[in-house]
């Protein structure tokens, strides 16, 4: 690739020459100049745009403290929280235990869209609204704004947010309008400010969206086939902050003490995991998982992740905050956390809060909304 400093450096000496060849009156030098100059012009412009699309394939940069692991089995356990329940019987997983519920219709669900899709029904909707109004009730007291935000987004909006350049397999894309469907609320509340300055005041700036989520699960043939752990459509509460730069740990730390808020709540036990580096993504520079308890499989699973993504997305899309001690313009960084994964959430109070005849208890907290 040709060096940009170095044909800028010959454009801006072609038009000092230029300049001067106009001084003289010499045409034919002028139009020698002007050709080489379009050709110049043209060259940078190109070698621009292939600079710009390698620079978009960069991943974020992991933050110090992040441990360093090639893959997820090199994940770090900060934490337990929870007491784990005690059943005088063999508790069933999900599957088993819907079979008598019959909340999760997956045959039919196959028969009418494909795999990886399921119809909720009977007391599994009232559960889904009960969660829904729970969630929304704890965020609104910390200043968090409801939202719910179109499910579809330009290419401009879902590369800003960093989801085309790397793992485009993963989105859908309807080719007849070029849009996007959303895989989390996170991508469109993100590119909702795209191109804006906020006042300083103004931040932390939090939403908390509620949305249909869409995932293709192109890399996860073979895992979860079967139920709702992993599907192509899912409904989310999602959390996300525009935060100043020096605030965005201390606000990273905040969304995960409210995901573990909500599993203290609903009295789920759960373990707190430190992302490492091999596990990171695209978009973060530091991350943690928050894990459910299983009874019926015997295992943790994941409900929760809340990401610090620091500057990746708001360069991409331009969206910066006025610092009122130097009255300059520098990038805001964005923040992202599950509050609450409908379909994994349902999957573990399910499984912990079944009764020896099949039936499942309501959680406490969750009894005044149904």
């Amino acid at each position: 690739m040709v060096d940009i400093k170095h044909l800028k450096k010959q454009e801006e000496e072609l038009n000092t020459e230029r300049k001067k060849a106009a001084d003289e009156r010499d045409i034919e030098k002028g139009k020698t100049i002007k050709l080489k100059l379009a050709e110049i012009k043209q060259e940078i412009a190109k070698q621009s745009k292939v600079l710009e699309e390698s620079s978009r394939k960069l991943k974020n940069q992991p933050l110090p403290e992040v441990p360093v692991g090639k893959d997820e089995t090199e994940n770090i356990v900060l934490r337990e929280a929870g007491r784990k329940p005690e059943f005088n019987f063999t508790p069933k997983d999900y599957l088993a235990l819907n079979k008598n519920l019959k909340w999760i219709d997956i045959e039919r669900a196959g028969k009418a869209v494909g795999s990886r899709f399921g119809y909720l029904l009977r007391d599994a909707v009232s559960l889904e609204f009960a969660l829904i109004r729970f969630v929304f009730d704890i965020l609104k007291k910390e200043n968090f704004i409801p939202i719910i935000p179109p499910v579809f987004l330009k290419p401009e909006a879902m590369r800003g947010m960093g989801y085309l350049d790397h793992d485009e397999d993963e989105v859908y894309h309807l080719e007849k309008d070029d849009l996007y469907l959303i895989g989390t609320s996170e991508q469109a509340i993100g590119a909702m400010h795209m191109n804006e300055i906020f006042a300083e005041k103004e931040l932390p700036l939090r939403y908390a969206g509620f949305s249909t989520c869409f995932r293709r699960e192109a890399g996860s043939y073979g895992k979860d086939t079967k139920g709702i752990l992993r599907v192509h459509q899912f409904d989310k509460i999602e959390m996300f902050s525009f935060a100043r730069p020096e605030d965005s740990k201390k606000e990273h730390e905040f969304l995960l003490s409210m995901e573990e808020k909500l599993m203290k709540e609903l009295d789920i036990s759960y373990h707190v995991l430190q992302i490492c580096t091999g596990d990171l993504g695209v978009q973060a520079a530091n991350k943690y998982d928050i894990e459910a308890w299983m009874p019926g499989q015997s295992q943790y699973r994941e409900t929760h992740s809340t990401s610090n993504d620091t500057d990746f997305q708001s360069r991409r899309l331009n969206i910066k905050y006025k610092k009122e001690a130097t009255g300059k313009n520098e990038y805001v960084h964005t923040l992202n956390g599950t509050a609450l994964a409908i379909g994994r959430i349902l999957i573990a109070i399910m499984e912990n809060y079944q009764q020896e005849d099949g039936a499942i208890k309501i959680p406490k907290v969750l009894e005044k909304y149904m």
